[in-house]
């Protein structure tokens, strides 16, 4: 790699110049997730700086999510986040078709149950009605991102079954006539638990987003419960904050913004 010198007329710090740099060969794909970049005196030679400002410059890209520095090893660019926010109301495959990527599951479970309390009161059912519980494993070209337990009214989707190339939204609207109008989604931040984090290939303890979601039918009925587990290393969550008018900001102060979700 062989740039040349930063500008050092410009009012801009040379490490944030750099690191300039550096994102946008991350981010044209020049650089490849788990390629190993140059090493610092490499940096250092190519851009005519001090080790110290190439250690702020990466430190900020590590900071970021960009790269990851491994010790003993060297720098390598890390897999990106999935920005996660405010959107249309999407199937994880039309999600990861949106990220030019390839959505595949592998079921872990399917069974008919029936609802505990917590499930029974997310979909307005009555105690201990039958549900089907759709438990599977989400990958992205082929990397596992998260784990969702779907569960379905069984009055609601009588005799449902769900192969592993199919989106659950699809075949819930073209046999059962059920289409997603809307969806709740709360997330929190948690430690994945050790038979998760084999499913996801992390260390048990990593940080983990766990999500529920209720989404309802155009007529306002709840039709779907899913619990999921979310890799924190690959997904982040982003929101666009728009002030309206005292409405808005009574519903937010309430704890209780209008957030689409998938």
């Amino acid at each position: 790699m062989s740039i040349g010198p930063l500008d050092k007329n410009l009012p801009v710090p040379l490490y944030h110049q750099l690191e300039s740099i550096l994102k946008a060969e991350i981010e044209s794909g020049r650089w490849r997730p788990d390629e190993q970049i140059p090493t610092e005196t490499q940096l250092v030679e190519s851009f005519g700086v001090s080790k110290i400002t190439v250690r702020q410059a990466l430190e900020h890209l590590a900071e970021q999510g960009y790269i990851r520095r491994e010790h003993g090893r060297g720098t390598f660019v890390s897999q990106r986040k999935f920005d996660e926010g405010p959107r249309e109301l999407t199937s994880f495959s039309e999600e990861m078709r949106g990220h030019n990527l390839r959505a595949t599951s592998r079921i872990l479970s399917q069974t008919e149950e029936r609802a505990d309390s917590r499930v029974a009161a997310a979909l307005d059912l009555a105690a201990l009605a039958p549900v089907i519980v759709l438990r599977r494993l989400r990958l992205a070209n082929g990397e596992p991102l998260t784990v969702q337990t779907a569960h379905i009214p069984q009055a609601m989707a009588p005799g449902l079954e769900v192969n592993e190339d199919a989106s659950l939204y699809e075949v819930l609207q073209r046999k059962y006539h059920l289409y997603a109008a809307r969806a709740r989604e709360t997330y929190v931040a948690a430690k994945a638990e050790r038979t998760v984090a084999k499913l996801l290939g992390i260390p048990p303890g990593a940080p983990v987003f766990q999500a529920e979601r209720v989404t309802f039918l155009p007529n306002g009925k709840p039709f779907e419960f899913v619990e999921s587990t979310i890799r924190g290393d690959r997904y982040s969550i982003v929101l666009d904050l728009v002030k309206h008018g005292a409405e808005k900001r009574t519903l937010e102060l309430a704890g209780k913004p209008a957030v689409s979700s998938r």
